[in-house]
């Protein structure tokens, strides 16, 4: 297909399509290994609920353990996963050792 001699309201009307048949085949994709998913917990005779939680995913409510707590006020708390909480960082920047707030 040769592009450089499509008019602009060709383009567009072809931009169009290619969007609508993008979500269409997404949405294919999505329903074939939602179907490939339930096949494989249906191989190994597990509901999908129980074969999420098994592999750590799925379950809410896991808690981490808190690795971090600021030295005067108890309820600041970090587990040292994502992010560092601004009280960290201003300790950090502070020329103060993270491993003084290491509980």
């Amino acid at each position: 297909m040769d592009l450089s001699n499509m008019s602009v309201g060709d383009l567009r009307n072809l931009q169009e399509q290619i969007k609508q048949e993008m979500k269409t085949r997404e949405t294919q994709e999505v329903q074939k290994a939602r179907e490939q998913i339930l096949a494989i917990a249906q191989s190994v005779g597990m509901p999908l609920k129980e074969l999420m939680a098994a592999t750590g995913r799925g379950s809410k409510g896991a808690t981490v353990a808190v690795r971090y707590r600021h030295p005067q006020d108890s309820s600041q708390q970090w587990t040292g996963r994502g992010r560092q909480p601004k009280w960290v960082k201003e300790w950090v920047d502070g020329g103060k050792s993270i491993d003084d707030l290491r509980v």
